[in-house]
């Protein structure tokens, strides 16, 4: 799913670059100290290698990981030492700590439209749309109390976001949310490698 947003949020980079998926389940944000310098590194380690097997450059790392709450001061606290470590450990090669606000599916309430795409029976409620969606306590319960027919499942973000993508409605979020505008921010920033 982060891919996907990559792909939207800077399309030069995504065309410039091979985008590597590693699948470890991330748990940083509650991590401190030599533990959190650990788990950074050996991310950053995986994905240089990853790099070194397509015969690629590292260019850089974007981490994503939910934060399980809303944006408050943990939410900040938790971004500004994660994201320093991951800078730290990426060295001089680019890093995002994309840490979703309370979970991606938040992320997903911004493109209500691409539900409809996925399932024509999925609809998101009115009352749903234009908000905060990152002020959602709990998206995913949320979703699959909603869309039924049939039912709502994580594994559903990806093609939710990729029927978002191919239909052009990532670039024009429909409401807000904090932790995505950062992430995009972040993201919007890397360098594009030169040959």
């Amino acid at each position: 799913m982060l891919a996907t947003f990559i792909k939207a949020a800077h399309p030069e980079l995504a065309a410039t670059v091979t985008l590597t998926e590693i699948t470890d389940p991330v748990r940083l944000r509650k991590k401190s100290g030599a533990d959190l310098a650990t788990a950074v590194g050996t991310l950053v380690s995986k994905a240089r290698g990853k790099a070194r097997l397509k015969d690629g450059e590292f260019v850089g790392i974007a981490v994503h990981e939910d934060m399980d709450a809303c944006t408050g001061p943990s939410y900040d606290t938790a971004r500004k030492i994660v994201s320093s470590a991951l800078a730290k450990a990426a060295g001089v090669s680019s890093s995002v700590y994309a840490l979703a606000a309370a979970e991606s599916e938040a992320w997903l309430l911004l493109f209500p439209e691409a539900f409809t795409l996925y399932r024509t029976s999925w609809r998101i409620p009115a009352a749903w749309q234009g908000k905060d969606s990152g002020r959602r306590q709990t998206p995913k319960e949320d979703l699959e109390n909603i869309l039924t027919r049939p039912r709502f499942r994580e594994s559903d973000g990806p093609e939710i976001v990729g029927a978002a993508l191919r239909h052009g409605l990532l670039s024009e979020p429909k409401g807000s949310n904090r932790s995505y505008q950062e992430f995009v921010t972040d993201i919007s920033g890397w360098q594009v490698p030169r040959s």
